[in-house]
């Protein structure tokens, strides 16, 4: 079996990506002539070609889609293999590169960095938050912090919060005031902020089915709750999601009605598993889990001293 020259995978992957030299040159910012000679090295190891050529354009052949997919998961894993031997070389100040969800970090992450630091001063994280699904191999990420089932291809991932975690009714303290008393019935003539499904499903649950027809639907949960903050109208929120907003005023609970609105969808953490011991990382699921539960058990405290 021909061992293939390490050096013309990169440039294989792109190409194939791409189907054109001229981009592919570009991208891995190479003479068109390099990326050409790359190739014809790398068939000629091999035995037989990989592309089907039409000028610029190339193609993949059967040889060539046969081999992609191994090469990527071959490029994949050298990186991971490098990423985890700098985390395991370096004995400086160690930094954790981190993919979170916009409304996780906004509403729940950022206000307890103060406390990350205080802990763990020496791991610096550096959080992106985006609503797409990075790649986290590829784009050099440690980990992301995901809602979904899972699993992730090409990385393992784990649950982060054992309870469900129910969806509550809030309201700014402004509604609250005005809305003392009301009933079900009487919230779904409010301005409703947020999806129709779920409003159907907590109506349903609160005993009072009706068809819902939101004024604002947002694709963020975070900016839903600084609309409903702002006297906009009422949401049905993740209540960790509220929960510090709930304990400084800034929301209101206005039901006891709670539901569990597609249960299986719980925040997890995915990761390469090159990279499951590394110790930074370990220490960031701790500590996120710790954090949750604290959490969850001020949200409790607070709904019993609300009771009485």
């Amino acid at each position: 079996m021909p061992r293939l020259p390490l050096n013309t995978l990169p440039t294989f992957r792109v190409v194939a990506e791409l189907q054109n030299l001229r981009a592919a040159a570009e991208a891995l910012h190479l003479t068109h002539s390099a990326v050409s000679q790359q190739l014809r090295v790398l068939e000629t190891q091999l035995g037989h070609p990989v592309f089907d050529r039409h000028g610029r354009r190339l193609s993949l052949n059967a040889a060539g889609a046969a081999l992609l997919p191994y090469v990527k998961e071959a490029l994949a894993q050298l990186d991971e293999g490098m990423q985890a031997a700098a985390a395991a070389a370096s004995s400086a100040r160690q930094r954790l590169r981190l993919s979170v969800l916009p409304s996780f970090a906004q509403r729940w992450l950022l206000p307890r960095m103060g406390r990350w630091r205080e802990r763990h001063p020496d791991i610096a994280l550096e959080i992106e938050s985006s609503q797409q699904l990075v790649d986290v191999r590829r784009e050099g990420f440690h980990a992301a912090l995901r809602q979904g089932r899972g699993p992730w291809p090409g990385l393992e991932s784990e649950k982060l919060f054992d309870h469900p975690m129910p969806m509550i009714l809030v309201g700014s303290p402004a509604a609250a005031r005005r809305l003392a008393g009301a009933t079900p019935a009487d919230y779904a003539r409010e301005p409703l902020l947020g999806e129709a499904g779920l409003w159907e499903a907590w109506f349903a649950a609160a005993g009072a089915p009706c068809k819902a027809t939101p004024v604002a639907v947002f694709n963020d949960a975070g900016l839903l709750l600084s609309a409903v903050e702002q006297n906009l109208g009422l949401a049905v929120v993740r209540e960790l999601l509220a929960a510090d907003a709930l304990r400084d005023g800034r929301l209101v609970r206005l039901s006891p009605v709670d539901i569990l609105y597609d249960p299986a969808n719980t925040y997890q953490l995915a990761y390469p598993p090159a990279l499951r011991d590394w110790p930074p990382l370990a220490t960031l699921r701790d500590w996120i889990r710790e954090e949750l539960e604290a959490s969850r058990h001020a949200l409790h405290a607070q709904a019993l001293s609300s009771s009485r």
